[in-house]
């Protein structure tokens, strides 16, 4: 990498993370000024958004190329009080934990206890909603059997589309000003709120550009008072870009960047989200000014290279806002899941992989930062030359790119009902979830937890680790005679907290449609403005709701247990099983053996216990899959945890696997960690029966030994490897390349491994920064070696 960008990356790794309160700050204080002035919801947003980009603080940093920092300095973050309110006590806890910890000073806790907390108390959506929640959604969430995103994020998760890096912002006002001309108001009432959103929308039109040109007066500033020429020249022309983006549709490589740039920074500052909005697939959108630009010989290929490093420091300036209590558990990381995706299909359906493809992977690997994350998507049309050089990072241990089924993608897109070119913009976001790029609000609504649902089945829709009543009756096992039987009453418990978990999600999602507009990211998502309707209020040409199902490969070993052990070889009754698990294994040390290395697994390709895994995916499936949403499109699921399964477990009693209370669970569709003992392909087969096809993601993460990558030869190996399971469908697939020992050492000698990274779920992050159980979680992960 050149100086500069050594430089720029040096001062992102270094710079402290700290919370900043500026953001809330202003957003109180705009709040305050507009009280008693009465105002549709969505102007009221799209003026907050102008007042935060006409007050924020603008950042330039030392030598860079591209502009714009989220706080008022690299790793400053800011947090959202309007969606929901940290406390003092959650303040101390971000200052003072020991991981992924955010440095908070006297002043901004000060600004917390007098300005923040007092004006929000009461009036955050997270505190409204709450007191809007069935008492059986609040004790099902306590119980943790599933996990709320849109309690403390906006909604979103989703990505930019190619109309962003073709139109500028004066393109887009025009297509309000058409919109607003053909509204009735006098004839259709309705028209009236269609009214108010597009003229939010115009608004934050103007206060993007508005930033943009604060951003170029300071530029312009600077060059007064630098004397280096070679700078003075860079300053002038990033000042013009400012002048000219995002206004105007970009027409230079660097000009792409920096629009794109300014349009991320005015999501991520009119809300939080749920992290993971990015560019979507980068290489597609900056291909053809990058062919161009070289042909024109006013690019070369460093001068690329460089640019696009310089946009990757600005990713890994952006520390996640710091979540609250069981959130933080379930994501303690500072990562913010923006994915860049890379390679996959044209629109026409033809091999999409070019020159910049190639050369955002040499940016991935010579970078070697947390964020942004990237993956690479692969159809059967794209060569194994892409797949190899993918690898090849891999290999080095960083974690980084993930290997995505573009034709699984489309196939999920299209089963969905969307069209096939939108399908093919398609790809993936944040871990591993599905969506059509730039025309779909796609919304994560939190994690379900499949393991504790068959804990209250065991106990009769009890929690046996608080006592109380969560779920329904559905039988004394102990009286059971057949594993149908048992199967049965799982599905109506399941059924249960899914009606549970979606008549709160459909509460939230009315909450947000109607308190809380987002003008600025619907100018951006297609059909919001010629719909007039806001991007939460389904304005987008596609809406999905999704919930995420955790541990499968816990639930099917529990299953298989109970199965083998009860009522096919009768080892034992249910009633000592119950007992057994209630006592966490004391006294049973024996059955314990004999659950964890006597009895059928996930992941061994064996159908005795893989037929629970489809069983269960089915159930999840239909409980969910197709139900309406408030915003007018559909629930959906898909198979991902973060680090949710870690949490999962800690409120889950020993279980009929052998596992003993607390510990994790399995994550994503991976066997229990140490489960899997018949080599990668058998985990494969498993993780193959269940369709993918009726998901919007799953997520297998397999360990391998540095040595399985010693070669060119292995390296084939293993893109055939991957060949394979894509052909059956499955959809992602990530390897850790590290050795157990490696991990151990690192956990011992922690001031030794730094910067050692690993694949947690859907993220990389740094060994150092994951809790002791996750960091354990990992090390029990099943390596694979070559034979």
């Amino acid at each position: 990498m050149t100086p500069r960008i050594s430089e720029l990356r040096t001062q992102s790794l270094e710079a402290e993370n700290r919370l900043s309160g500026e953001r809330a700050q202003l957003i109180t204080r705009f709040y305050k000024e507009m009280e008693g002035i009465d105002l549709p919801a969505p102007i009221k947003r799209a003026r907050a958004f102008k007042y935060l980009l006409t007050h924020k603080a603008i950042c330039i940093n030392e030598n860079e190329l591209i502009v714009g920092e989220r706080g008022p300095a690299p790793k400053a973050t800011p947090t959202y009080p309007e969606v929901s309110l940290h406390s003092l006590q959650d303040l101390d806890i971000l200052h003072n934990r020991p991981k992924v910890g955010f440095t908070i000073d006297a002043e901004t806790r000060e600004l917390y206890e007098n300005e923040i907390i007092p004006y929000w108390k009461g009036r955050s959506m997270r505190d409204k909603i709450f007191g809007r929640l069935p008492e059986n959604w609040h004790s099902a969430y306590e119980a943790g059997i599933f996990t709320e995103f849109q309690e403390q994020r906006a909604p979103g998760h989703t990505v930019a589309g190619k109309k962003i890096f073709q139109k500028g912002l004066l393109e887009l006002k025009e297509e309000i000003a058409e919109t607003l001309d053909q509204l009735d108001i006098k004839g259709n009432p309705a028209d009236i709120h269609k009214k108010h959103e597009l003229e939010a929308m115009n608004i934050a039109a103007d206060a993007i550009i508005m930033y943009a040109h604060r951003h170029a007066t300071k530029i312009e500033e600077l060059i007064t008072t630098t004397h280096d020429e070679n700078r003075k020249k860079e300053l002038r022309h990033m000042a013009d870009i400012c002048r000219k983006v995002p206004a105007n549709a970009p027409e230079t490589f660097h000009e792409m960047l920096q629009h794109y740039w300014f349009i991320h920074l005015g999501v991520i500052t009119e809300v939080n989200p749920w992290d993971s909005f990015n560019p979507g697939r980068l290489d597609q959108h900056l291909y053809p000014l990058y062919q161009q630009e070289i042909s024109n010989q006013t690019l070369t290929d460093s001068d690329a290279k460089e640019l696009l490093e310089a946009f990757w420091v600005k990713f890994n300036n952006h520390p996640s806002p710091p979540k609250m209590g069981v959130t933080a558990e379930e994501s303690n990381t500072y990562t913010d899941f923006a994915l860049i995706n890379l390679g996959g299909l044209k629109p026409n359906g033809t091999d999409a992989v070019n020159e910049l493809s190639y050369l955002m992977l040499d940016v991935i690997e010579e970078m070697r930062i947390l964020q942004p994350s990237s993956m690479v998507q692969v159809s059967k049309k794209n060569p194994d030359k892409f797949i190899h050089r993918a690898l090849h990072i891999s290999k080095t241990g960083f974690g980084q790119p993930s290997i995505f089924n573009t034709d699984a993608i489309i196939k999920e897109l299209l089963n969905q009902g969307k069209d096939i070119v939108d399908a093919r913009n398609g790809g993936a976001s944040g871990c591993v979830e599905t969506g059509a790029f730039g025309t779909e609000s796609y919304i994560l609504t939190g994690y379900f937890n499949l393991n504790k649902i068959l804990e209250v089945t065991l106990h009769n829709g009890i929690d046996p680790r608080t006592g109380k009543k969560i779920g329904i009756e559905t039988g004394n096992p102990t009286q059971f005679d057949s594993m149908d039987q048992l199967m049965e009453a799982y599905k109506k418990q399941l059924e249960f907290f899914a009606n549970v978990k979606i008549e709160g999600n459909l509460i939230f999602e009315k909450a947000y449609a109607e308190e809380l507009s987002v003008p600025f990211l619907s100018l951006i998502i297609e059909d919001c403005i010629s719909n007039g309707t806001d991007y939460n209020a389904g304005g987008a040409r596609y809406n999905t709701s999704y919930v995420q199902g955790v541990g499968l490969g816990s639930i099917t070993d529990n299953l298989a247990s109970i199965n083998h052990n009860v009522f096919s070889e009768k080892n034992i009754g249910m009633k000592e099983l119950i007992k057994a698990i209630d006592s966490n294994f004391e006294g049973f040390e024996e059955l314990r053996y004999q659950f964890i290395y006597e009895t059928p697994k996930y992941g061994n390709d064996d159908d005795q216990a893989d037929q629970f895994t489809t069983q269960v995916f089915e159930m999840f499936h239909d409980a969910i899959n197709g139900r309406p949403t408030h915003r007018g499109g559909v629930f959906r699921i898909n198979m991902l945890p973060t680090t949710s399964h870690v949490y999962f477990g800690s409120v889950i009693g020993a279980m009929p696997d052998g596992r003993k209370a607390g510990e994790p669970l399995s994550e994503g569709i991976s066997p229990v960690q140490g489960a899997d003992k018949k080599g990668p392909t058998a985990v494969l087969k498993s993780a193959a029966k269940i369709d993918h096809i009726k998901t919007g993601g799953t997520l297998l993460n397999q360990k391998f030994a540095p040595s399985f990558f010693k070669d060119e030869t292995s390296i084939a190996k293993l893109g055939y490897l991957i060949r394979s399971y894509f052909r059956m469908d499955g959809h992602h697939i990530q390897f850790n390349v590290v050795s157990a020992d490696t991990l151990r050492e690192a956990q011992k000698h922690p001031e030794k491994y730094t910067d050692l990274i690993v694949r947690v779920a859907g993220y990389s992050d740094y060994f150092n920064d994951l809790g002791e159980a996750l960091q354990n979680e990992i090390i029990r992960r099943t390596a694979h070696e070559e034979a």
